[in-house]
């Protein structure tokens, strides 16, 4: 006796799946470029090396995690695109899915493993340079402290401001706390962000590389006026910074 039984074609060689192929090489280079251009043009151009290595660290992390979502969406695009099916039994292609596959599955737990960890290991890298900014000899300390809802800066030599003046090219390290509750200092176009802690000093490092005015904001919901809690860092060049620094301090002493 024989039977006229009909082989399923291979995976590979199955209309959907070749069209979910099609899709997905369209959609990486148009998702990768289309994202990490408006991301990189929202955040504006930087005013340090951190904040250039954070803008490239976002374009990377796109690129990367662009054929993850471009094949997720050329998956539901062509099941979209697909056929119905009606009727009380499930389709005769019901048990080539995905999730039926331990092959398919133990892949995308591996490529998704090994994502989760190059953006982990990445990140500490970046992490780990911004911290020796910490160490340098030849930075210059300054005292940030935060209350509802100002920030107040503490110069070396006695000088305080509700505003902050940066000599370009030099750099800082931020000693940060808190008066009354928790806010955080984030200096917008030079990359850096650190909690403000009451009772406790924090510190972050930064080297700003360009000159003009930028923006501090709180980034720490901290009551009623926190999206007022802002105001500028004026990046100046040394002898400005010096000469404003100093005739500060001279009315510090007077007052």
């Amino acid at each position: 006796m024989s039977l006229d039984t009909q082989k399923s074609p291979q995976w590979w060689k199955k209309k959907d799946v070749k069209q979910t192929f099609v899709l997905w090489l369209i959609f990486t280079p148009l998702l990768g470029y289309i994202s990490s251009t408006i991301q990189i043009r929202s955040i504006g151009a930087p005013a340090s090396e951190t904040m250039a290595g954070v803008i490239n660290l976002i374009g990377l992390f796109t690129w990367v995690a662009a054929p993850v979502a471009a094949l997720v969406g050329a998956m539901c695009l062509t099941t979209l695109l697909s056929k119905r099916h009606y009727g009380d039994n499930p389709p005769p292609e019901a048990e080539n899915e995905i999730r039926n596959s331990p092959r398919i599955n133990a892949i995308w737990i591996t490529v998704s493993s090994v994502l989760c960890l190059f953006a982990l290991v990445t990140g500490l890298v970046v992490l780990q340079k911004d911290a020796e900014a910490i160490t340098d000899s030849a930075a210059m300390d300054i005292n940030v402290t935060g209350q509802q809802w100002a920030w107040n800066y503490d110069y070396p030599n006695g000088a305080r401001t509700e505003v902050l003046y940066l000599p370009v090219n030099k750099p800082v390290v931020f000693h940060i706390t808190s008066k009354d509750v928790k806010h955080s200092f984030w200096v917008v176009q030079m990359g850096i962000k650190m909690d403000a802690n009451p009772g406790y000093v924090t510190e972050t490092a930064v080297t700003p590389n360009k000159i003009g005015v930028f923006d501090i904001r709180c980034a720490e919901l901290c009551g009623l006026l926190h999206a007022y809690m802002q105001n500028k860092v004026h990046v100046v060049s040394q002898a400005d910074y010096d000469a404003w620094v100093s005739n500060r301090a001279k009315m510090e002493a007077a007052a």
